[in-house]
């Protein structure tokens, strides 16, 4: 990737198995193993999430990561959607300290559906961090494609939306002639002759439809300004 893509940021996912964000003592040892081996790689960061039983944000085993990833950027990744309460678990990261962003669909399987959600994050976020120009970036993912990334941009930059997170694949059918039958491989059996791919023209479309609705963003606030403006002189001019 970086041969082909210099420039391009890299983040990488530390999980070790699928299913829950709950993790034993062993799993842990491996996560943390995993992010020494490759922190000297030229990563950005590492995308990591950890819960209790409970459903709340697993305090001390994310200070472990994060203490194992700084300086380097930590996001804290899709976890945050199984949480119990997405304002309690924002509280507990930004408690933590040293993460940077959370992807999050907004507590919902897709995250145009969750834009209130979204919008009260973002209100949160920003009320805890005043000070602080940057603070913690919350970035919305699943289910923005070049249909729905329009409504998102539009509705989530007044909140602060820096970032968009999106995969842009879809599945497409094996080239194998021979299909064993009665055996599997995959995770679930409705994709076993199938391949997830990225798709370079939907990626290209989500980048134009962003694009205009950021246009279409300042072009109403720099008209809402002048409108202000015009009606500050005439005030002005009657007193």
């Amino acid at each position: 990737m970086e041969d082909a893509l210099p420039s391009l940021l890299i983040e990488v996912m530390i999980r070790p198995r699928v299913g829950d964000f709950r993790y034993t003592n062993d799993e842990m040892d491996v996560m943390l193993e995993d992010i020494a081996s490759m922190k000297d790689l030229g990563v950005r960061g590492f995308v990591v999430g950890v819960l209790t039983d409970e459903g709340r944000v697993d305090i001390e085993a994310m200070k472990k990561l994060v203490d194992t990833i700084l300086p380097l950027e930590v996001c804290f990744h899709r976890a945050f959607d199984m949480t119990r309460d997405p304002d309690e678990a924002l509280r507990d990261i930004i408690d933590i300290g040293g993460i940077s962003r959370i992807l999050t669909s907004g507590h919902a399987p897709k995250a145009p559906d969750a834009l209130p959600v979204l919008e009260k994050l973002f209100d949160t976020a920003k009320s805890l961090f005043e000070e602080d120009v940057w603070g913690i970036t919350v970035m919305p993912g699943s289910g923005i494609n070049h249909k729905t990334v329009g409504e998102v941009v539009q509705q989530l930059l007044p909140k602060g939306l820096r970032e968009i997170h999106l995969s842009g694949g879809h599945w497409v059918g094996s080239t194998m002639q021979f299909r064993k039958d009665g055996m599997g491989m995959a995770i679930s059996p409705e994709y076993e002759w199938s391949i997830w791919q990225t798709r370079e023209k939907e990626i290209k479309k989500v980048r134009y439809a962003a694009d205009v609705a950021w246009d279409d963003y300042w072009d109403t606030i720099s008209a809402a300004a002048e409108q202000e403006e015009i009606e500050s002189e005439t005030v002005d001019s009657t007193t």
